[in-house]
């Protein structure tokens, strides 16, 4: 069981500008990283190919996506300000985490993990290279 994700911060920067680009639509990114033990690092987001963007949803076909353990999960936003997952999120997540971000987009407050249960993980934003900052956790 996965209890904290850390996100790289240039991997926040890009999940917050994202969600700001597509807005009023929702955005969707694949996240990867690392597992080890009951943590995961993001290092990276990836644009799925043919992503789809909307008014309350985002999707991609998952048939597109190449073969790739570094795949955490998925990050997407919600531009109604929600800050957890829906019961389609729930029903349609992709890899070991979800990752949600709320609007207006503009801090790590933010932001925040889920597992498949919809249960939330404990984050922190750690500097490009893995090397944490204990004042980011929440």
């Amino acid at each position: 069981m996965t209890t904290l994700v850390r996100l790289e911060r240039s991997v926040v920067d890009s999940i917050l500008s994202h969600a700001l680009a597509t807005f009023p639509k929702e955005s969707i990114l694949l996240l990867r990283g690392k597992a080890e033990k009951d943590e995961i690092l993001i290092s990276e987001v990836v644009i799925p190919p043919l992503a789809t963007y909307g008014a309350g949803f985002s999707s991609f076909p998952r048939y597109m996506l190449p073969m790739d353990l570094r795949v955490m999960g998925v990050s997407h936003s919600h531009p109604s300000g929600a800050l957890q997952p829906s019961i389609h999120d729930l029903n349609h997540i992709y890899g070991r985490v979800m990752v949600i971000v709320a609007y207006p987009f503009r801090s790590y407050n933010d932001i925040a993990a889920f597992d498949k249960n919809g249960s939330r993980i404990r984050c922190q934003i750690v500097p490009d290279g893995d090397q944490p900052e204990a004042d980011m956790s929440y």
